[in-house]
């Protein structure tokens, strides 16, 4: 029974006795962990709660330690609790039997609700990464990415039904200027293209990467040559209206992009269900029926005068006035075209499953495993009769930058006002900052810095400059550096065993760097402090499973079975005796915090924060490793004790395993 379940108890038990005893229906009842286990294992400040609703019920004024007294006495019924204690004027600690719930959980699961039934949960949908498919993805992308991917892998460890969707612009202006690049810088057609995309291939080299630069190329062009930037807007045009040549060619060189990108983000474990399309929002006029419902309804309006005159907007009072945020209530401008803003409204209802209209489906690609990502298309004869359903979230989590904040209240309140029953709650905006790097990382990357870029705290990115991180150029020096270590301390293992090893720690490395911070913070990424073995890293979280398992490995080689150990703690009486001991306590500090994975997912979950479970996992990796140095685990002469010891121990790497791989981080065989 995990230690949110037992809570559950005591609450339910706490609501009971308070509606019996006192004719009170209290609300959420808290809980509070004390900071060390002597002060017990849960506590309970609800006797203070209690005596004012009794006050504001009766106008009477209780004692809240008379309160705590009443429910002591019904607390103390469950087998679970070895004693109720109230501390101060009333609050309650609650001390778990320690030798029952040992027995209890022997083989228990860290995350039981892994084992939720899929078919029967609440669905939702994540839409996380949205690369721009004019180029290759970079650092920042890999935050949006690790970000989601951590989020989906939280919400399954807590039952959810998760559909992961990666959005595809690809018919926006950035794919726009990449073929004005090709098209007037190169003067290329597509055929040509394809020819290039081979001889890249033949060269060990990157579509994306190409595209990189020649997005880079055609920003500088822009600045010198108004005839080029003025084919922007034809292109754009042609891309969005389809059915061309030129829409055709810039379907490739998407396509072609989203493919590199799927590559790119498959070596760091995340994966995708479904790419929406923004071609198939346009060509299926999702926006003209969202648009229809929002004239009906009154939710927006045309103006007739001021720099608006023509457009369509939705009111919305918040920032009124403002030049930074006028525009983006313009969900169509004077001269017909939908923006991005309106689009995502008609996008939004179709996530949510309120719009009344669907997309066709294909298999787009097939991971190894056999799980197939889908995308959109506008084409029915292209329709594959087996695809599932998606869409119809019950709540969508859209993770999107900082920058994006305004746009998303603005979607979430066009949605809200065609569907009042869905509200603002079925919209959730996952945002996070930037990332940066440290000058040591940029200068590491090849990037030439100045004295002044030197001094600086962080070196800020930009794709349309070229002076960016790609991703996999990030991960091919993070597992360069990682193989260095790897062969420094294990020169005896195979090439491809090292590689595989390295490969392990560098993505650890870079999820945990990226997990650490809260979602507002602005990263400063740094090679050495990502891979460093100490500290808050991922590596040294690894390193603490790696050390937990090899107790485990050691049993192995000496032929003892973990089953025969654990025999030894059939008499209650003994384990007891272990956890009443001098070293008792500690014991239990280390059983309770690996036992409390299961909490802390559930809290990362309710406060959409992914750093909660980080930090969680870092220090149950600290507190293993002191208790690795302060107890003798496999020497340990007692039979009762070491039973004890090796049984928390398998709980810990339980629940290490568990927590980094609800991180997407794996724990490798050696460091």
């Amino acid at each position: 029974m995990t230690i949110t379940e037992l809570q559950s108890q005591l609450r339910e038990k706490v609501r009971e006795t308070a509606a019996a005893k006192f004719n009170i229906e209290p609300g959420y009842i808290a809980s509070e962990t004390p900071p060390k286990t002597e002060l017990g294992d849960v506590a309970f400040p609800i006797a203070f709660e209690l005596a004012k609703l009794i006050k504001q019920a009766t106008g009477e004024k209780q004692n809240p330690r008379a309160i705590a007294e009443e429910l002591k006495a019904e607390l103390e019924k469950f087998d679970f609790v070895d004693r109720i204690e109230i501390a101060g004027p009333g609050y309650l600690n609650a001390f778990f039997d320690r030798a029952g719930f040992l027995a209890k959980n022997l083989d228990a699961s860290p995350l039981p609700r892994l084992d939720a039934s899929v078919s029967g949960s609440e669905k939702v949908c994540v839409e996380h990464t949205s690369v721009n498919p004019n180029k290759a993805a970079h650092i920042g992308h890999v935050r949006n990415s690790v970000l989601g991917d951590t989020f989906v892998r939280i919400l399954r460890a807590n039952g959810k039904r998760v559909e992961v969707q990666n959005y595809i612009d690809n018919t926006g202006v950035q794919v726009a200027d990449v073929v004005v690049g090709f098209m007037y810088l190169e003067n290329r057609d597509l055929e040509s293209i394809k020819k290039l995309d081979e001889e890249l291939k033949q060269d060990g080299k990157s579509f994306d990467y190409y595209c990189w630069d020649l997005y880079a190329r055609v920003g500088q062009e822009y600045q010198a040559n108004e005839e080029l930037k003025s084919k922007r807007a034809e292109v754009l045009h042609l891309v969005e209206e389809g059915g061309n040549e030129t829409a055709v060619l810039a379907d490739y060189v998407a396509t072609r992009n989203v493919e590199c990108i799927l590559d790119t983000m498959e070596r760091f474990g995340i994966r995708y269900d479904l790419l929406p399309r923004e071609s198939e929002i346009l060509h299926l006029h999702f926006w003209n029926k969202a648009f229809e419902q929002m004239k009906e309804l009154g939710a927006i309006h045309f103006e007739t005068e001021g720099k608006n005159a023509g457009c369509w907007v939705m009111p919305f009072e918040e920032h009124s006035g403002t030049d930074e945020h006028e525009a983006d209530k313009i969900l169509v401008r004077s001269n017909g075209t939908v923006t991005y803003t309106g689009k995502d409204i008609a996008y939004q209802m179709w996530k949510l499953g309120v719009l009344g209209m669907d997309f066709h489906y294909k298999p787009f690609h097939e991971y190894a495993g056999g799980k197939q990502v889908w995308i959109t298309t506008a084409d029915a004869a292209e329709t594959a009769t087996d695809a599932p359903e998606f869409g119809h979230g019950k709540t969508v989590y859209n993770v999107i930058d900082t920058r994006q904040s305004y746009p998303q209240e603005i979607v979430k309140k066009g949605v809200a006002a065609i569907h009042p029953e869905i509200g603002e709650k079925g919209s959730v905006h996952l945002s996070y900052e930037m990332v940066a790097l440290s000058p040591a990382a940029a200068e590491e990357l090849g990037f030439e810095l100045s004295e002044e870029d030197r001094s600086r705290t962080f070196i800020e990115m930009s794709g349309r400059k070229g002076l960016g991180v790609k991703a996999d150029d990030l991960i091919d020096r993070l597992e360069e550096n990682a193989l260095a270590e790897v062969e420094s301390r294990h020169p005896d293992l195979g090439i491809e065993e090292k590689k595989h090893i390295a490969h392990q720690i560098a993505v650890g490395a870079l999820r945990y760097f990226l997990l650490k911070f809260t979602r507002t913070t602005v990263i400063v990424f740094d090679f050495k402090e990502a891979l460093s073995f100490e500290g808050e890293t991922g590596c040294f979280c690894q390193y603490s499973a790696v050390r937990a398992n090899s107790i485990f490995r050691k049993l192995a080689e000496r032929g003892e079975s973990i089953d025969a150990i654990k025999q030894e703690l059939n008499d209650p009486a003994k384990v007891a005796e272990v956890f009443g001991s001098e070293q008792g306590n500690d014991i239990w500090a280390m059983l309770m915090l690996a036992s409390r994975l299961d909490e802390a997912v559930q809290q990362a979950a309710n406060a959409n924060e992914p750093s909660i479970l980080a930090k969680y996992t870092f220090n149950l990796a600290k507190a293993f490793n002191l208790f690795y140095h302060h107890h003798k685990i496999l020497p340990e002469p007692d039979a009762a004790k070491r039973a004890v010891l090796i049984t928390v121990t398998e709980t810990v790497r339980n629940a290490l395993t568990a927590a980094l791989n609800t991180m997407g981080i794996e724990v490798p065989e050696k460091m």
